[in-house]
């Protein structure tokens, strides 16, 4: 990691499924950010990290249907309402300091 880089850490409860993670992602060079997603018992979510180690700032922003985190959610046949891919755009916005770290909550009443 580099001098002064921003390091973030998420851990996700998907739901029902059970099949909790944690993302990693940190400031890698100056547009680039890494992300390690680890823990995960989910087999789309393993094919997923094997996919998914970087993006650029650009790619951050871009929109889902050319986003590498639902591009890669998308091959590795994530269920549609999985929240991992959206963790992973938290994260690494909070990592390029882009975004303060927040928590995301869907409750059901």
């Amino acid at each position: 990691m580099a001098e002064g880089a921003h390091f973030v850490q998420v851990n996700v409860n998907p739901g029902v499924c059970g099949f909790e993670c944690v993302i990693k992602a940190w400031h890698h060079e100056a547009r680039v950010i890494k992300v390690a997603i680890s823990e995960s018992k989910c087999q789309h979510i393993q094919r997923m990290s094997a996919h998914l180690r970087q993006m650029t700032l650009n790619e951050l922003f871009a929109p889902v249907p050319r986003n590498p985190a639902f591009i890669s959610a998308t091959e590795a046949g994530c269920h549609s309402s999985c929240p991992v891919p959206v963790a992973v755009l938290k994260a690494a916005e909070v990592a390029m300091g882009m975004a303060l770290p927040k928590d995301v909550h869907i409750r059901f009443l």
